[in-house]
């Protein structure tokens, strides 16, 4: 039986509201955004020096350590990746990543006519949790931060580098290649993440 699913991550959220009475028209692409994390300003020389809790400090998500060191490293977009492409039923060369350091626009989606519509608002997971479970309602978010355009009186957006991040260059090619090799990735990545966390690597 054929049952819709309903994003929770804030990004895929932020898509899926962003299709939201669009009426299928066609998508020339959905553009997922990345904080960066903690190390985005530090060069790659600095980076072989980094200690667990610098990277458990994300700049603007409260997150889970196994998470927190995924989104230090880009794997969490990665994984963010693949799951857009079996979500939304696009092909890879249709998402993209950009940085955006505010954590403000959770994520956009580009029609073919080149109009984006982008979902907005605070870096609280429980907005997008609660959309999934009230959905198609929108129910008052009690005990949440209200978002004034005031405190961001400046968003930056910046070209992500498969370079300084090459686990979402590795994700993109997983995913491209399909089969078992996301779960594989994974797998590798939850042994990888404990190992640090354990400061044996």
């Amino acid at each position: 039986k054929r049952v819709p699913i309903i994003p929770v991550d804030s990004e895929h959220s932020a898509i899926f509201q962003c299709l939201s009475g669009e009426n299928n028209n066609p998508i020339e692409k959905i553009i997922l955004t990345a904080s960066g994390g903690p190390f985005r300003n530090l060069s790659a020389e600095k980076l072989k020096y980094v200690t667990k809790n610098e990277a458990l400090k994300h700049p603007n998500w409260k997150m889970g350590a196994k998470i927190t060191i995924d989104s230090a490293s880009m794997m969490n977009k990665g994984f963010e990746v693949i799951e857009a492409h079996y979500l939304f039923d696009l092909p890879y060369e249709q998402i993209d990543v950009i940085l955006h350091r505010e954590s403000v626009v959770h994520s956009m989606v580009e029609y073919q006519d080149h109009a984006i519509i982008a979902q907005m608002g605070t870096a609280d997971m429980r907005l997008p949790i609660q959309y999934a479970l009230s959905y198609p309602d929108r129910l008052v978010m009690h005990n949440a931060e209200p978002f004034h355009f005031m405190n961001y009186p400046s968003l930056h957006f910046e070209a992500m580098s498969f370079e300084r991040y090459p686990l979402l260059k590795l994700a993109y090619e997983v995913g491209k290649k399909q089969g078992n090799l996301g779960a594989v990735m994974n797998g590798a990545d939850e042994c990888a993440v404990a190992l640090f966390l354990k400061g044996k690597i």
